[in-house]
């Protein structure tokens, strides 16, 4: 074999010099973790006056911006460079265009506190879309149409990023802003029902004996239609949004679904299999947000109680766990929770009931709720970066390419 030919066929197969770029999982769960542990210390430190933020975006809205469009963008591109191999049977980027995405990433994160804004805005906005051109080449190849939907919301967010961007920089009403916010939220939610609906149900036949997940095709159609639905009701919301009786409706319609969907995965069978049950605890977060959210339209919560159930009950543990299950699966290791893991998702569980829970239950102090809930959040992704840093930056233990 020439030495050309072993470079093609290290090529094809995803194989680099350097571990770290050999799979799209491994730079991306590595940054978003050590983002984890740098920029909401920062953030709790600003929101507790100990620290002052100047800048291109400062305070919350910096805050609001980098979990989604920083944090979860990263667990994204690196889920979905692994995945989209794996569903397609195609390489997906390695080697130095995949570090060449890791550093626009990377870029974008500093250029959103020191600006200028313009420069962050189309940076910011490259990530996104280089990352759907990436996912989207070996999906046209592969004429897996099936994937084509993830492609949208991947396009989506780009496009919504871009909006808050020119909101920040007053080339759009500050009401789009917040608008794109709750929008990204809508897509994510959307995202996770899409991987959650594909990969829980499988994941739990294929490891627990006697185990049926079911999958009944009117509740799917209602568990995604009323997510659309919710979706194109917060984009309508700019100019005129609707009735709170109508809202409270449809986010108890998309809870109540979601969470029949979730029972009929059998979530319960999975208690003997750490790693696994974590998937479905996490997505339980989801119909518990939609139901929080319901309640808000009433009086009865604020809408932050919701907000957080997502983004770190749903969100964050969804992708904790899945970024501990396919780091493991990828690297050639076995699929079982340690006391690593179980300490990590277990801190992102609390963070979210801490928060929650602040939020919503009258005398307990709003500010330090928020900081507990912060500092336990971060010390999950800590926990997770010193258990997987080693697994992320070295070669496979079975000597496989990835």
């Amino acid at each position: 074999m020439t030495l050309l030919t072993q470079a093609q066929n290290d090529k094809q197969s995803g194989r680099t010099e350097l571990p770290l770029l050999a799979l799209g999982f491994r730079p991306f769960y590595l940054l978003a973790a050590l983002f984890a542990v740098t920029a909401l210390p920062l953030w709790i430190m600003v929101y507790s006056g100990v620290a002052q933020m100047d800048g291109y975006l400062m305070g919350a809205a910096w805050h609001s911006h980098e979990m989604l469009f920083g944090f979860a963008a990263a667990v994204i591109a690196g889920f979905l460079l692994t995945a989209v191999r794996n569903w397609t049977g195609l390489p997906t980027l390695a080697g130095a265009p995949l570090g060449a995405l890791a550093a626009i990433w990377v870029f974008a994160r500093v250029l959103s506190i020191s600006g200028p804004g313009g420069l962050a805005a189309v940076v910011d906005t490259t990530f996104l879309l280089a990352l759907g051109l990436a996912i989207a080449l070996p999906i046209r190849r592969s004429e897996n149409t099936r994937n084509l939907k993830i492609l949208v919301v991947v396009c989506a967010l780009a496009s919504l990023n871009l909006v808050q961007h020119f909101a920040y920089l007053g080339s759009l009403p500050a009401k789009w802003a917040s608008a794109s916010t709750q929008l990204a939220l809508d897509l994510i939610t959307l995202l996770m029902a899409i991987v959650g609906g594909r990969v829980i149900p499988v994941f739990t036949a294929n490891a627990v004996v006697h185990a049926r997940p079911q999958r009944f095709l009117p509740l799917e159609f209602l568990c995604f239609g009323t997510l659309l639905f919710i979706l194109a009701a917060d984009a309508a919301a700019v100019w005129r949004s609707l009735p709170s009786w109508l809202w409270v409706s449809l986010l108890a319609a998309a809870a109540l679904a979601h969470g029949i969907r979730l029972a009929l995965w059998q979530p319960l069978r999975t208690k003997g299999n750490g790693l696994l049950a974590m998937l479905p605890l996490a997505y339980g977060w989801i119909a518990v947000a939609l139901a929080l959210r319901a309640l808000s339209y009433l009086e009865v919560v604020p809408a932050t109680a919701a907000t957080h159930a997502l983004t770190i009950g749903a969100m964050s543990s969804l992708m904790l766990a899945m970024m501990m299950r396919s780091a493991l699966g990828h690297t050639g290791r076995p699929l079982v929770a340690g006391r690593a893991e179980y300490i990590a998702f277990a801190l992102v569980q609390l963070a979210a009931v801490v928060r929650v829970l602040g939020a919503t239950v009258t005398g307990l102090p709003y500010r330090e709720t928020a900081v507990v809930a912060g500092v336990l959040w971060s010390l999950a992704f800590a926990v997770f970066l010193i258990r997987y840093w080693p697994i992320l930056t070295r070669p496979r233990i079975d000597g496989r390419p990835g």
